[in-house]
């Protein structure tokens, strides 16, 4: 029989009983719709997850206090002295950045008051890693680390290229629309109850196009200072010891030394802190996977939920093509005596399901591909979309079609050709 009589029959049978048809479709389109939605957003996790690795450093590792962890009164806790030890004992290392955060700092610039600045103390290795920024002015150096001099970095905020609807909740900085507004380079701002230079300002990229896997500053702005002027005149009140930190950032450059410096770091650090294991070093791939993970449960149950959806539209599938088979008992008889054979049988409703398959396939796609683009939040860019995806959605529906409709097919073709002819 030939393709294309295969093709005009089946179309001819799936109008002359559309509600059946569409309705049959119709479960089977949600399921491709959720399979769609599975591949794209398993793509675009892959790849922000690559991306957020190569910012990060392939040879990542994050030193910081532990928490919950009560102390025996030997070690003074996380300090600014063991990034400086961990470098010394280390220089081969690409990049040791310690850093400390003081929330709620009040700031004062002209016209501009805020008390909920986030001031942070880094070393020039900050800029190693991470860098999704363009600059004005200069960033902070050694000689500043050095005499811990008075000057800070101010971060502005990026904006949105397509706004979200939620992002109404969530107003804009206020030192970024300040920045946005005037140049503030040369001039000097009011931290706590000092006076610090601005010598620099970057800018983040918009947030729908921010590639860093984890933007946790917040507040009313980001000001970076140099780690020792923190020290210095920006330690919080609550901190006893100015000396402590709350992490230091380590990159070996290479993913394949990251355990082996783990462990280094690890002696290093239980040493100086006499015995006293009140830090933790993680692996920052390990840190990633862990969220990545959160996610892939995410998108199992969409997955779940589409397979399911196509398991229920083959077995209507099924039902539809065995009614079908019993309806036309008589037309079978009649093609078999007319020298059909059981193969022209087969393929004749087998092409009858793929037909709903392909279908249900094509409005499945429509469907995933609209809650994709039109539905999903677009800034965490989670979500990727190809052809390539488009075509595995149709080949899923298509198979379905197949697989579902072999029994029932096979049962025709078995039907007596005589029997068939006198069937009521």
């Amino acid at each position: 029989m030939k393709l294309s009589e295969l093709g005009r029959s089946a179309l001819i049978e799936i109008r002359a009983h559309k509600t059946r048809s569409a309705m049959t479709s119709l479960s089977l389109s949600i399921g491709i719709a959720a399979m769609l939605f599975t591949f794209s957003q398993t793509a675009g996790m892959m790849k922000r997850y690559a991306e957020a690795l190569r910012l990060a450093g392939p040879g990542r590792l994050v030193v910081s206090q532990r928490n919950n962890y009560v102390s025996k009164g030997l070690s003074p806790g996380l300090t600014y002295q063991d990034a400086l030890e961990i470098r010394r004992q280390y220089p081969e290392l690409f990049m040791v950045s310690p850093r400390n955060t003081s929330w709620s700092t009040r700031g004062r610039l002209d016209d501009f008051k805020n008390d909920g600045l986030s001031a942070i103390g880094v070393t020039p290795d900050w800029a190693k890693r991470d860098w999704v920024y363009t600059r004005r002015g200069r960033l902070l150096n050694d000689r500043d680390l050095a005499s811990a001099s008075r000057v800070c970095v101010l971060i502005e905020s990026g904006s949105w290229i397509k706004k979200p609807y939620w992002a109404k909740y969530f107003p804009e900085q206020a030192l970024t629309k300040y920045i946005s507004r005037r140049d503030p380079i040369g001039r000097e701002i009011l931290l706590g109850d000092h006076l610090f230079t601005v010598v620099g300002v970057l800018k983040e990229p918009p947030k729908d196009r921010d590639p860093r896997w984890f933007r946790s500053w917040g507040g009313e702005g980001v000001v970076l200072v140099p780690a020792t002027t923190f020290q210095r005149f920006l330690t919080p009140r609550y901190q006893k010891n100015p000396e402590v930190i709350e992490k230091i950032d380590v990159d070996t450059a290479d993913a394949r030394t990251a355990s082996l410096y783990l462990r280094r770091i690890k002696v290093l650090l239980k040493a100086r802190h006499r015995g006293e294991e009140d830090f933790e070093i993680k692996d920052y791939r390990e840190i990633m996977q862990s969220a990545l993970k959160q996610m892939k449960e995410f998108v199992v149950s969409i997955m779940i939920i589409g397979i399911v959806a196509i398991l229920a539209s083959g077995i209507g599938i099924m039902n539809v093509t065995l009614a079908t088979i019993f309806a036309r008992v008589r037309e079978i008889g009649i093609r078999r005596a007319l020298g059909a054979t059981r193969e022209d049988i087969v393929w004749q409703f087998v092409a009858e399901a793929m037909m709903l398959g392909v279908i249900g396939g094509l409005g499945g796609t429509g469907l995933g591909v609209f809650g994709i683009w039109c539905l999903a939040p677009k800034e965490d860019r989670m979500l990727e979309i190809s052809l390539l995806h488009v075509a595995g959605a149709l080949l899923i529906a298509l198979g379905t079609g197949f697989l579902f409709a072999l029994y029932p097919a096979y049962k025709a073709s078995r039907f007596d050709p005589v029997e068939a002819l006198h069937y009521e």
